[in-house]
């Protein structure tokens, strides 16, 4: 009895016999399917393919009459000649529009039912007279003072297009329970798989989870772990990136691939470091600080998803926070709380800078001099009066080397200790109190 040979939904082309012709069969199916790829990633009109898994089941649906043996290995090599069939330079990371459900938005005001290629497409629709998103604007107001609500709805904004042009990422700080995560599900009804949840730890001490970033747009930490980061150069490199970085997948060569996903982190503190005291570290930091809950407050089980059904209207709600946003240089709207909180974060960071205002231990005199030495003696002196825990005698003498101007000191090496002989210090400082090295 002859075998019953079932005829290929694109005809025999890419049938040979009882073998498939590679390269016939991802032409067919790109065909069917149109899509592109860049560093190993598949896009479409959709924008980024999330999911292989649905390819390959594609593929399987399209060579299953077919093939009866070897066939994950047989899909895998299809996958692989369809990368390069479909390799495709990187496309432009457009700062002007926004590529939407339903077509494309230019922040010119303009919109058009295009459907191109593309990066980074939301699964929100376009809908300039969807109704106030009210569920929304009663939760932020509840959430978050007055004169911060302008800088979340700027920042979500941001978050909108593939710019780092704001060079911040944003802080949610509260003592739990006030309902901060909430605002990373409705960024999720906005953008989709174009962001994801995950650690600000693991970005920076995880070598691959700065490619996870790749293509994303935003990135939220809802729980941030309050332990000092070790180091901050990625966290700092990402939040400002104005030129391809290195990024390693497990298993691959390192390639060189732009990163413009914004972070935003939920929790009970600020970010810490355990060495960087810089400016550029606190500079970086958004800080809003959420009210208190409530205590005869009704928290409805029920309101992420009444939110999300608002998407609409608060992609519109964004859109506004984003065109004032460009109009201000990409300078966030900034309340004196929020700039207070930086301040403090320096503070609670750095305990040299309270050290520095403190009275009682010296003054600041501009004949006088004080080697390295002494004066971190003093600083020890004051931290164990203090309670606070002393940084390290070299952190302590950078940090005032880099800052010497904003306390009108100067560095030397020709400073006379109490043993007469030259050393390194400080000219303009004096010491009121007695102490021993």
């Amino acid at each position: 009895m002859a075998d019953i040979v079932l005829e290929s939904p694109f005809g025999p082309e890419w049938l040979a016999g009882d073998k498939i012709n590679e390269l016939e069969f991802c032409k067919a199916f790109l065909e069917q399917h149109p899509m592109i790829c860049i560093h190993g990633t598949f896009f479409t009109t959709d924008g980024r393919v999330t999911d292989e898994n649905k390819l390959k089941k594609k593929i399987l649906e399209w060579i299953s009459p077919y093939v009866f043996a070897g066939i994950p290995k047989k899909i895998t090599n299809l996958l692989d000649t369809m990368r390069v069939l479909a390799y495709s330079e990187p496309l432009p990371t457009y700062t002007d529009r926004i590529f939407l459900a339903n077509g494309t938005y230019y922040l010119s005001g303009e919109f058009e039912e295009s459907r191109d290629f593309c990066m980074n497409r939301l699964p929100v629709a376009y809908n300039p007279d969807a109704p106030e998103p009210v569920q929304w604007l009663k939760f932020v107001s509840q959430l978050l003072h007055e004169d911060d609500i302008p800088t979340l709805q700027e920042y979500m904004g941001y978050c909108l297009i593939p710019s780092n042009k704001g060079q911040q990422m944003l802080f949610l700080v509260g003592k739990g329970g006030e309902g901060k995560s909430r605002v990373g599900l409705v960024m999720r009804a906005l953008l989709g798989d174009n962001m994801c949840n995950g650690s600000i730890q693991k970005v920076e001490t995880n070598p691959f989870a700065r490619a996870d970033l790749e293509h994303l747009l935003a990135m939220v930490d809802d729980d941030m772990k309050l332990e000092a980061l070790p180091q901050t150069n990625y966290i700092k490199t990402i939040v400002t990136a104005e030129q391809p970085l290195d990024l390693e997948k497990k298993g691959k060569q390192s390639y060189q691939g732009w990163l413009y996903s914004r972070f935003m982190v939920f929790g009970n503190g600020v970010m810490k470091s355990l060495y960087d005291r810089s400016e550029g570290f606190f500079r970086r930091q958004l800080i809003l600080s959420v009210k208190e809950k409530e205590k005869d407050r009704y928290d409805d089980p029920f309101i992420a998803e009444k939110m999300c059904a608002e998407a609409e209207g608060i992609l519109l709600w964004a859109l506004e926070g984003l065109r004032r946003l460009i109009q201000q240089n990409f300078h966030f709207t900034t309340s004196e709380r929020t700039k207070a909180n930086r301040e403090e974060a320096i503070r609670d960071g750095n305990n040299i800078v309270e050290f520095m205002e403190s009275e009682g231990y010296f003054r600041f005199k501009s004949d006088a001099e004080i080697s390295s030495t002494d004066f971190y003696a003093i600083y020890t002196l004051w931290c164990s009066e203090n309670s606070e825990k002393p940084l390290a005698p070299r952190s302590f003498s950078s940090y005032l080397i880099q800052h010497e101007k904003d306390y009108n000191l100067e560095y030397s090496n020709n400073v006379m200790n109490q043993g007469n002989r030259r050393v390194r210090g400080f000219w303009g400082i004096e010491p009121l109190v007695k102490v021993f090295t």
